[in-house]
């Protein structure tokens, strides 16, 4: 399945800076960025969980925020780019 996850983290000190990093870097081990705090990730269910269960306890829910949005396995038909940085295929060719 598809899943678009998008987060705003307060970086006004260290910690938050911190936060930002290793949410940025958790979310990049499981998919491609597409915008600076949006990432696309193909995950089986199972991956998804466990995603889902570190980016919850990274971030902090009185200062960031997260949000997640379930494009299912028909993704290619909601998804629609324009502009700069072509888009991708995350189940397509990939060369190394």
């Amino acid at each position: 399945m598809m899943v678009l996850i998008c987060y705003d983290v307060e970086t006004l000190n260290p910690d938050g800076q911190k936060r930002l990093a290793k949410i940025a870097k958790i979310c990049k081990n499981y998919g491609q960025r597409v915008q600076y705090s949006v990432f696309e990730c193909s995950l089986a269910p199972d991956q998804w969980e466990a995603l889902k269960a570190r980016l919850l306890q990274i971030y902090n829910p009185e200062k960031d925020s997260l949000r997640f949005y379930y494009l299912g396995a028909n993704w290619k038909r909601r998804v629609e780019h324009h502009g700069a940085k072509a888009g991708y295929d995350p189940e397509g060719v990939l060369m190394v």
